[in-house]
């Protein structure tokens, strides 16, 4: 998992970009394929392993692609509280 404490927004689109490219080595396609079965220009994924940058829709298409649309449903999922203490402060704000 990404640790996003002090990261940037560039730095977790490269994280998220890096991790991608090797899950797409993994499964042995090249960026032409990948954007060919996710519905995407070749363009458009290109520049996101170069440079980083994607409309969402497109990467919940290549994650649905790539069978890790699930990845998504951690991503601003209710907090899970350490304590007691945690949650009554959380219900205070």
């Amino acid at each position: 998992m990404i640790q996003l404490e002090q990261k940037t927004a560039p730095q977790i689109a490269e994280a998220v970009a890096k991790r991608l490219k090797k899950r797409r080595k993994e499964r042995h396609f090249t960026q032409a394929e990948l954007a060919k079965r996710a519905g995407v220009s070749f363009a458009s994924y290109k520049r996101f392993e170069q440079k980083h940058e994607i409309a969402f829709d497109s990467l919940i298409k290549i994650a649905i692609a790539l069978d890790c649309e699930k990845d998504f449903e951690q991503l601003f999922a209710t907090r899970q509280f350490s304590s007691i203490e945690e949650l009554i402060a959380s219900e205070k704000n």
